[in-house]
């Protein structure tokens, strides 16, 4: 069964700040930007800017499970908040996506969006030549499928691992890399 994102998942744009981070000062409220995603399509909640923002109205916080999506770029998919940043919204451009937790589980739903047949709709549906954006409304049109919740943590748990393979392969390569490069010198050298 395919579902549009908007009837399992809520999606909100991020909170637009009217000025700078440095003019609203030190506070409590910490802020998620574009930089606080990693290449590996998660929030990295270590150096959030934390900023003095008031009268900040309860749905713009966000917390863990909830998946933070690029809508301007060349890379327009969704990074995984998985650390609890406390008292923390995520800025615009950016929107949140907080999943229907009954219907489809947050590490699925992030695993869709990042999939190509996912980025090939999207693809379609940015505006604009030089600078890409998914609207809202776009992101909302994106047809999910919906398996069991059972299924869903299978297809993520599976998926996990393979990412976890990936790295580890990555790590082995540059360490093989390393020692030839260092091999190799030293043969260089006459040693």
């Amino acid at each position: 069964m395919k579902t549009e994102l908007q009837k399992i998942a809520g999606v909100q744009m991020g909170y637009s700040l009217r000025s700078r981070l440095d003019d609203y000062g030190k506070g409590e409220t910490a802020v998620i930007q574009m930089k606080d995603l990693t290449v590996d399509n998660i929030v990295d909640c270590s150096h959030l800017t934390r900023v003095d923002l008031s009268g900040i109205m309860e749905h713009h916080f966000v917390k863990p499970g909830d998946l933070v999506f690029r809508s301007r770029g060349q890379t327009v998919t969704s990074a995984l908040l998985r650390d609890d940043p406390g008292r923390a919204v995520v800025a615009a451009p950016l929107l949140r996506i907080r999943a229907h937790l009954e219907v489809v589980l947050p590490e699925y739903l992030h695993w869709y969006i990042n999939q190509p047949v996912a980025q090939l709709f999207l693809a379609r549906m940015a505006m604009g030549t030089a600078q890409r954006m998914i609207s809202k409304r776009a992101l909302e049109s994106l047809e999910v499928p919906v398996p069991s919740l059972e299924c869903q943590r299978s297809i993520a748990e599976l998926a996990s691992l393979a990412d976890e393979e990936q790295a580890l392969l990555k790590r082995f390569s540059d360490k093989r890399n390393q020692y030839i490069s260092s091999r190799l010198i030293k043969f260089a050298k006459g040693e």
